[in-house]
């Protein structure tokens, strides 16, 4: 017979387990829930530009937030769903810890984000906990050094042996011959001056003729060193700073007048200062980018990112500057001699669009420096001669669709019709592009 009594304290303890198991699961799952390869996209996008999983940026390190919000405040990820979507309203309602985190951060705002989702949120979160194991690739350079592909020392030897053999023979034969001409005394080089000035005597026509030709190949060869002077095309100094503009303006895809800026309103272009660099290196303290140049390392560009800092005097643990600035001394590449005028407002403002469709470009910059979104280290990519200019001048067209051009060159464009037919085209040499006025002094 059954002994329901027994069996009812069994069916009762039993459910008691699973519940408590389900809470446990509950409660686990409530710590980790989200996903952290969407929380780290989400990281990222709103984030990334504040804070960092492992340090303090403008704002606090994020890294095991969670955890440590429970431990030291007692608070839960309630309270951080609060805080993210809006901190502010948080603050108002006199929450202590808020008013505490805002005046801990000099009373910095951080953007609200009533946009985001609680599950997104939670997968910011997951990230925080638990960031995905990202496995990075160290290259090494290996130097292949084994028997088969090196000479071994046997051989070496023996090839130094011949060499030196050979040596002392050449030495031997040298020495005899010039003891043989010592001994028949200096009638014989009287003599052998004699024939050769006979020699030059009987064929003196064959003599200035190969005189006259060595005359002109040594003027052609000062000719060619001096109209050199000053064409330095592939001309790549060493910088001071390690900067990839394959990596900014190719990799990252940064506009090249976000850094020359003046290139668009003045005469040159500019060189950046560290100011410009910090608007992204306050925040970018290391390379974590997918592209590295070949015999470089994440590292050396992280190493190099540290003489900005010190250029203008950064503390990027504190976030503060010192005031304890040093110049950075840029070599310069591109340099117009003194009697050329240049203006690159002219060619970047007015002439973009026909500088453009001429040179088949996507930026007007690269029509005369070249695809510096492909280059690691920047390098004259033009002869940048006179002629080189020139040619540029009579196969660009002038913009005419530009409303100003269409205005102003118009009797111009209809002189040129009657002249060349109703398909002529106004290109900048007829505008005066030739005229030497125009660029030189």
């Amino acid at each position: 017979m059954v002994n329901w009594e027994h069996f009812k304290w069994k069916y009762l303890a039993a459910l008691f387990l699973a519940v408590a198991f389900s809470w446990s699961n509950a409660q686990e799952g409530d710590a980790i829930s989200g996903d952290p390869s969407n929380g780290e996209s989400l990281f990222n996008t709103h984030c990334a530009a504040c804070h960092a999983l492992d340090k303090k940026l403008i704002g606090p390190a994020l890294g095991g937030v969670v955890e440590r919000l429970q431990d030291e405040q007692g608070l839960g990820r309630d309270w951080l769903h609060s805080w993210i979507k809006d901190n502010e309203a948080l603050r108002a309602s006199g929450d202590e810890y808020a008013v505490q985190v805002f005046e801990d951060y000099n009373q910095t705002l951080m953007t609200a984000f009533p946009q985001l989702s609680d599950q997104d949120i939670d997968d910011v979160l997951a990230y925080t906990s638990n960031p995905p194991v990202v496995e990075e690739v160290v290259e090494e350079t290996a130097v292949a050094s084994t028997d088969e592909s090196s000479l071994p020392v046997g051989a070496l030897i023996i090839g130094f042996s011949v060499l030196a053999a050979l040596l002392i023979w050449l030495l031997v034969k040298v020495n005899t011959l010039v003891k043989l001409s010592t001994a028949e005394g200096g009638e014989l080089a009287m003599e052998d001056s004699q024939s050769f000035a006979k020699v030059f005597e009987k064929n003196k026509k064959l003599a200035y003729a190969v005189l006259g030709l060595l005359g002109l190949l040594v003027f052609y060869g000062l000719w060619v060193f001096m109209i050199g002077i000053g064409v330095d095309k592939g001309y790549q100094p060493e910088q001071p700073i390690y900067f990839s503009h394959k990596i900014h303006a190719g990799e990252q895809g940064i506009d090249c007048q976000y850094c020359h800026s003046s290139a668009k309103y003045g005469k040159v272009s500019g060189i950046p200062s560290p100011n410009l660099c910090m608007n992204c290196h306050y925040q970018i303290q290391e390379y974590t980018g997918d592209y590295v140049e070949e015999g470089k390392s994440k590292q050396f560009y992280t190493e190099e990112m540290q003489k900005i800092y010190q250029s203008i005097g950064f503390d990027k643990d504190n976030l503060t500057y010192t005031g304890e600035e040093e110049p950075i001394e840029w070599a310069r590449i591109h340099n117009m001699p003194d009697f050329v005028y240049f203006n690159h407002a002219q060619h970047v403002v007015a002439g973009e669009e026909a500088i453009k469709n001429a040179k088949g470009v996507d930026q007007v910059c690269y029509a005369c420096h070249g695809r510096v979104d492909q280059m690691d280290e920047v390098q004259m990519a033009n002869d940048f001669t006179m002629g080189w200019c020139i040619e540029c001048h009579r196969e660009t067209e002038v913009d005419m669709n530009n409303e100003y051009n269409k205005e102003y060159y118009a009797q111009l464009h209809e002189k040129l019709k009657q002249q060349y037919g109703e398909e002529a085209t106004i290109t900048v040499d007829a505008i005066g592009g030739l005229e030497c006025g125009k660029c030189h002094y």
